[in-house]
């Protein structure tokens, strides 16, 4: 599993504030980019990104991943309906990249490249990669427990 370095969370705790100010605004543009893959779209629930739903819950938990980015543990319980969001919706390690490749660049579409740097950008990508290793862990154990039971 990947950890971000200490540097990359000071960096993703520092832009917790542009997040709470701007994190509906990167999801729907990151739901805009991942979209254009059909298989993706096909795997939300349209509805829920029409009437804004899905953009704010997605924001509300990456705003509460940039503050406990070095407190996972009090991130369990949403991590745990995360996990089981994406098993009932059939969210694999594949689909993954997807997401960083559309969440990235939104982030600097939305914050500009003054605020949105590319030492912001990499401390992002370290910090979405290590959060995608625990989710994508936790998922292939409820995808086993689930041919199990």
């Amino acid at each position: 599993m990947r950890i971000a370095s200490a540097a990359a969370m000071d960096i993703v705790k520092a832009t917790s504030t542009a997040l709470e100010r701007h994190g509906v605004e990167i999801t729907t543009a990151m739901y805009a980019r991942m979209f254009r893959n059909a298989e993706v779209k096909a795997m939300f629930d349209q509805a829920a990104q029409e009437s804004g739903e899905q953009p704010r819950r997605l924001a509300a938990a990456i705003l509460a991943y940039s503050k406990n980015i070095d407190k996972l543990q009090n991130l369990g319980p949403a991590v745990e309906r995360m996990v089981a969001r994406h098993v009932k919706t059939g969210v694999k390690a594949h689909h993954y990249p997807y997401v960083a490749d559309a969440l990235l660049p939104a982030i600097r579409d939305v914050l500009g490249a003054e605020v949105a740097t590319d030492a912001v950008l990499a401390a992002w990508g370290e910090a979405y990669w290590m959060l995608a290793d625990i989710l994508i862990a936790a998922e292939e154990n409820a995808y086993k427990d689930a041919e199990t039971a």
